[in-house]
């Protein structure tokens, strides 16, 4: 069933809820209210009756005979009882013959003077009153057939009951008109969706100028749609740099050993290729290496975040930087070394972070015309500030800007090794920490690269 049906079911079994519980409260009260009518009618007519009778003198009854006859209509099948309960007058009188049993002496023994007592009497609704003066003390009670009312109550539960059917019928109307009206945008916005295909997604959700949970989920696709357009342009074209990376050091390599296979050769030309193939291999283990990384970098939920000492992360970086490279050289200053230690750890992982900054101050070395980087260290409440400088080539301002795109590498730096994925490795790893970093190249400061990163106490605030 569609939610457009469930909307309408629902809606019409609340009309239809809220009807029959209205409609039995008017039914309640009408019938109470109509009971409370005909008592008044039937007190009305024995306090009449009580008090002709008691004005007879005799056992002349043709008043009362005459006066029923005339009041016929007011109440249906009535029939009137009079009774004595005393011993010296032990009289009776009903107006229908055998009806006597109207007053037995239980009814008789339930009335108190001044109160009335109300009682069935068959299909009859009876009154039973005491009178009490100087010369009669009698029981009167009158019973009558509310005809009126039960027609009047049957004529109410036949208008209810259409009323409840034409509400029933008219809220299945309006709630299939209310459902089409909310259902239309949820339609549209699936339509909108529908259209957006894997080759295809700039396209995005109309949102509304209303403010409410339909623009909002709008919105919501649209923002989803926003990171999904990122992901696969950054995958489109990472596939496209890295398969044309890729198929430079495999094309070198088969182009030696063809080469090299045209003819025989002496075992010193053979050295000589096997020894180019074996550096293209390394380039090629390097560059996978790196792309591995990146992938590897690429959820955060996938990450391993313990307590890390940054000081401790940068001194192995330049140990191993000067291990593996001679003329690098890399110095490490710290603005003032904090008494807490908390202040210069951070949450994260220790590995990913050696990456990151082994990439950084490896290239200042790299690209610097003595081999020297700089790196210097100041911490705050919250951050710790990371720069790394090196005076070398200076990167254009229009470079700047696309020096973290992978493989992407400055007219300066095509003489020399890489692979232009260093960069982007460490700014998605800083990124899965929280940190940011910032590029400023002048001839006179040199190139200048700002890292920071939240300190544990900026984590647990």
């Amino acid at each position: 069933m569609s939610i457009k049906y469930k909307i309408v079911l629902l809606f019409v079994a609340l009309v239809t809820l809220i009807v029959t519980i209205g409609g039995a409260a008017v039914y309640f009260f009408s019938a109470r209210e109509q009971q409370a009518t005909f008592r008044t009618r039937l007190k009305n007519r024995a306090i009449i009756t009580a008090r002709v009778y008691a004005g007879l003198h005799d056992d002349n009854y043709s008043v009362l005979h005459r006066m029923n006859s005339v009041t016929v209509a007011s109440l249906y099948n009535k029939s009137i009882t009079i009774k004595g309960y005393d011993k010296s007058h032990d009289f009776v009188y009903a107006d229908l013959p055998g009806d006597t049993l109207l007053l037995n002496p239980a009814i008789i023994a339930k009335t108190t003077i001044g109160q009335e007592y109300y009682f069935t009497h068959g299909k009859k609704k009876a009154i039973a009153m005491r009178h009490e003066d100087v010369s009669n003390n009698f029981v009167i009670a009158i019973a009558a057939l509310d005809l009126d009312g039960k027609e009047s109550l049957k004529q109410l539960q036949k208008i209810l009951l259409l009323a409840l059917a034409l509400a029933a019928a008219l809220s299945w109307l309006a709630g299939l008109i209310f459902a089409r009206n909310i259902i239309r945008p949820i339609k549209r916005i699936t339509g909108e969706v529908n259209l957006i295909s894997s080759n295809d997604l700039s396209q995005r959700i109309k949102i509304n100028e209303a403010s409410d949970e339909l623009t909002q989920l709008a919105a919501t696709f649209n923002h989803l749609l926003d990171r999904l357009e990122d992901s696969f342009t950054i995958q489109r074209r990472f596939i496209s740099n890295a398969s044309h990376e890729l198929s430079t050091p495999l094309t070198s390599i088969s182009s030696q050993v063809e080469v090299a296979m045209q003819k025989n050769r002496s075992p010193e030309e053979y050295r000589e290729v096997m020894q180019s193939v074996h550096e293209d291999i390394q380039e090629l283990q390097q560059l996978t290496r790196s792309l591995l990384d990146i992938a590897k970098t690429g959820s955060q939920g996938s990450l391993d975040l313990l307590e890390v000492r940054l000081d401790e992360v940068l001194f192995k970086v330049i140990g191993d930087v000067k291990k593996h490279n001679h003329d690098y050289k890399a110095t490490l200053n710290f603005e003032v070394f904090p008494d807490d230690e908390q202040l210069i750890c951070i949450f994260g992982n220790a590995n990913l972070l050696y990456i990151a900054f082994k990439n950084i101050i490896e290239n200042g070395c790299k690209y610097a015309d003595n081999h020297q980087s700089t790196v210097e260290v100041a911490v705050d409440k919250t951050l710790v500030n990371v720069k790394v400088t090196n005076k070398g080539d200076v990167i254009a301002e229009a470079d700047i800007h696309h020096i973290f795109q992978p493989f992407f590498r400055t007219g300066t730096a095509q003489q020399k090794p890489g692979f232009g994925l260093g960069l982007t490795l460490t700014k998605r790893i800083l990124s899965l920490h929280k940190g940011t970093i910032t590029v400023s190249s002048h001839p006179d400061t040199g190139t200048i690269f700002t890292i920071c990163l939240p300190n544990i106490l900026a984590t647990h605030q």
